[in-house]
């Protein structure tokens, strides 16, 4: 899995969930600006921010890193 796929697959589970990227901002302590880069540039975030966005997110972090399907 490239760092690429890794992305779209941040980027799809935050674009499906129910919060707004403000929302996600505040629950994992970063600001709008920052998801919006997730989403939009080649930004990845730190282990501890990736970490909270799958909590938050109930989204598994083996599937964001290409470990499981699901």
């Amino acid at each position: 899995m490239t760092l690429a796929q890794i992305q779209e697959r941040l980027r799809e589970s935050i674009k499906q969930s129910k919060f707004s990227q403000k929302e996600i901002a505040a629950a994992i302590g970063v600001s709008a600006q920052t998801v919006s880069k997730y989403m939009k540039l080649n930004v990845f975030p730190a282990l501890d921010t990736l970490a909270k966005l799958c909590k938050f997110l109930d989204v598994k972090s083996d599937y964001i890193l290409g470990i499981s399907e699901y």
